[in-house]
């Protein structure tokens, strides 16, 4: 009963199925997992809110925020008696953004072309069923979106994440559409269709589009990115407003500029 209590929590840790690793530590998933109950703009937690949001019991959210406490990684706010991250959390996300040479060399290109097209250039990877931004540039629009470094998106259903798909091996796509398809249930045929016609654009054009599939509001273009080495797949996308961002202007002008994007970055960091 153990291990299949402990199997289950691998799969929920990590937003995907099918995981059996005998090496696999429960109390250290449990205690990231506290961690990242934690979203931009959430300030503080209550243990309850933490419980709600992780799935895991009060009393053991309770022993894993005591312990976070202790380690410096929560700072307990006794006056309204809850949490907020503390300092080395952020030590660790800068120091990944640090070691993240792509980024130097992107921005400067991801900031020249949001002010051409007036709306958001961000760079972003993967964390389970997400894609996580990296780097967020934007124009000079007065409307955009209230996305920073750090934000969650969709992997199914933005321009960014079915172009990380795209840029996948065939297994590694196929075990992440599973997990996709585990988690929505009945709504997995139209996102299937969403991405196989993602995944056709990328192999004719070099990107896609999202037109009001995430929010219907919210248009983006995508283009993948690997590394030099080939060890890391990204992906860069243009994002915003669907009236800022119509599908023609995405097509026949941002999409392919998109693409010279990745281009210029791929060179650049050959170079390197």
């Amino acid at each position: 009963m153990r291990k299949r209590n402990e199997e289950s929590l691998a799969a929920e840790t990590t937003g995907e199925s099918g995981i059996t690793d005998r090496q696999f530590v429960v109390a250290l998933a449990r205690g990231l997992e506290v961690l990242r109950a934690f979203r931009p703009g959430d300030g503080t937690l209550g243990n309850q809110e933490i419980a709600e949001r992780t799935g895991l019991p009060k009393p053991t959210v309770s022993r894993l925020t005591y312990t976070l406490t202790r380690l410096g990684h929560l700072v307990y706010l006794g006056r309204i008696g809850k949490y907020q991250l503390g300092a080395p959390v952020l030590s660790l996300g800068y120091a990944l953004l640090a070691n993240t040479d792509v980024r130097r060399v992107a921005r400067p290109l991801m900031q020249e072309l949001a002010d051409y097209a007036n709306a958001s250039i961000s760079l972003g990877t993967r964390d389970r069923l997400d894609m996580v931004y990296v780097e967020h540039c934007r124009g000079s629009a007065m409307v955009t979106l209230r996305l920073d470094i750090g934000s969650h998106i969709p992997l199914a259903t933005t321009a960014m994440g079915r172009a990380f798909l795209a840029a996948l091996p065939d297994s590694e796509r196929i075990y992440l559409m599973e997990a996709i398809r585990a988690r929505v249930g009945s709504d997995w045929p139209r996102l299937r269709d969403g991405i196989e016609a993602s995944l056709e654009e990328v192999r004719q054009r070099g990107f896609c589009l999202s037109v009001g599939d995430w929010q219907s509001d919210v248009h983006g273009v995508a283009v993948p990115f690997v590394t030099v080495d080939g060890s890391t797949v990204m992906a860069f996308n243009c994002g915003g407003p669907s009236f800022l961002l119509d599908h023609g202007r995405m097509e026949s002008d941002l999409g392919p500029r998109l693409v010279e994007l990745v281009h210029n970055v791929t060179a650049l960091m050959a170079r390197a």
